[in-house]
């Protein structure tokens, strides 16, 4: 482990002893390095795995992938769901809490600047974190019409069954951008996750969702899936966290 952001690697970084380490993602490592990464979270490899081809992860960098939504939307979407944090500056380091500027606020400005970045990092092994992503797509191969990854920390400290910290869900193929998160998962905080919860997530995302009509499929179509693949990404996250015993 390192505390020094490197542009051109994937890096473990640990800022200092008990505090989240990072995952670095240098802002000129390849996808491939990425994907490549044996600390790689599983579902962020997923991302850019199937359509996305080992030329294409090897000829474009993560800051291209970010600069250009459309190059790798799914692999945006799981670094929004993940929290994913911006570093600027030559002379980086490992980011300590709430001292990086979150992806999500800095694509949503009028003109994002990306050239002083130096790496993307995503937190790892944090306490109560589950994930779950749920896709349509005409074949497995083919690139997702509409995808959804939630990312769930729930918190037992209590003693009672857990409550949901904070989520996060992002979705393609829901609007007019490539990947974007959706706010309905704010919904979830608070509470358990239960069946009754998920489903209001669900139905409150099938109406903020704004997608668009093209070859692939309808604007209901994707209204309607982006709905149903909340629901099951978000009781992948359930079956997960059942998965730990904590339950």
């Amino acid at each position: 482990m390192t505390t020094s952001v490197s542009k051109d690697a994937v890096l473990v970084l640990a800022p200092e002893k008990g505090a989240t380490a990072y995952l670095s993602l240098g802002a000129h490592a390849s996808l491939q390095a990425v994907y490549e990464a044996p600390d790689s979270p599983e579902f962020i490899r997923r991302t850019l795995s199937g359509a996305l081809s080992w030329q294409l992860r090897n000829e474009n960098t993560v800051i291209q992938a970010v600069r250009s939504p459309r190059l790798a939307p799914q692999f945006l979407a799981a670094l929004l769901a993940l929290g994913a944090e911006v570093l600027v500056g030559e002379s980086a380091r490992a980011p300590l809490a709430g001292e990086g500027k979150l992806l999500a606020d800095v694509l949503r400005q009028a003109t994002p600047h990306f050239d002083s970045v130096s790496a993307v990092c995503v937190p790892l092994d944090v306490p109560g974190r589950v994930w779950g992503e749920s896709r349509v797509a005409r074949t497995p191969a083919d690139d997702p019409i509409v995808m959804a990854i939630a990312v769930v920390d729930l918190d037992d400290s209590r003693g009672e069954r857990a409550v949901v910290r904070q989520a996060r869900l992002a979705l393609t193929g829901a609007w007019r951008e490539p990947a974007r998160l959706a706010k309905s998962a704010e919904l979830l905080v608070g509470d358990a996750l239960g069946a009754d919860r998920i489903q209001q997530v669900a139905a409150a995302v099938e109406q903020e969702v704004a997608p668009h009509d093209d070859f692939y499929g309808s604007a209901d179509y994707r209204r309607a899936m982006s709905a149903v693949l909340t629901r099951r990404a978000l009781e992948d996250c359930q079956r997960h966290w059942v998965g730990t015993g904590k339950e």
